[in-house]
């Protein structure tokens, strides 16, 4: 997979991602834990599929 997500919304995603996560650790329910490992994921990977569905290319060249 080749890399469409710049370094500082990698680090921005990964932020969100384990926020939400973190909430389920606080006892907050709901499926923010869930939704939180998208944007873990896809900031580790730094490969975004909306991205590349979408023409978008965040990352440096």
């Amino acid at each position: 997979m080749k890399c469409n997500v710049g370094h500082t919304e990698r680090v921005v995603r990964m932020t969100v991602g384990v926020t939400l996560m973190g909430l389920a650790g606080f006892g907050i329910t709901g499926p923010w834990a869930w939704i939180g490992i998208l944007p873990l994921l896809t900031g580790m990977i730094g490969n975004c599929p909306a991205y590349t569905l979408l023409g978008i290319n965040t990352a440096k060249k």
